[in-house]
């Protein structure tokens, strides 16, 4: 069984920073790419960042741009999400996914597996 649990979220003032986690487990996580997606309320769920699974590319969404990394550790089965002077507008669930194949996706229907979540809220 596939898990995808994220970690990390919480409240946080405009201008601050949150780290998002993602464990997997029951694949071969060094077979899938990672990615990041978001749903802020009332809005269909979007990209935010996805990595490759050897980790050596990287995709953003523009709304992300020089605000953030994503990172992974195939020996812990670990993609983190590091979010840099957030804004009210990145406030949202945030969600990893997991898909297989060489490529760094940007699509939704690249991906087989999904975590259930994690919420961040950015105040102003």
């Amino acid at each position: 069984q596939v898990q995808l649990v994220e970690s990390g979220g919480g409240l946080v003032q405009a201008g601050g920073s949150l780290r998002l986690s993602c464990v997997a487990s029951g694949l071969t996580f060094s077979n899938y790419g990672m990615g990041w997606f978001r749903q802020a309320p009332g809005k269909e769920r979007e990209f935010v960042r996805a990595i490759n699974r050897s980790g050596d590319r990287t995709y953003y969404a523009d709304s992300v741009k020089g605000r953030s990394t994503i990172s992974r550790d195939n020996a812990k089965n670990t993609v983190e999400l590091q979010m840099n002077s957030l804004k009210p507008e990145d406030t949202a669930v945030y969600y990893c996914a997991a898909a297989p194949g060489l490529g760094a996706f940007v699509r939704e229907y690249n991906y087989a597996y999904w975590g259930q979540g994690t919420q961040v809220t950015v105040s102003s």
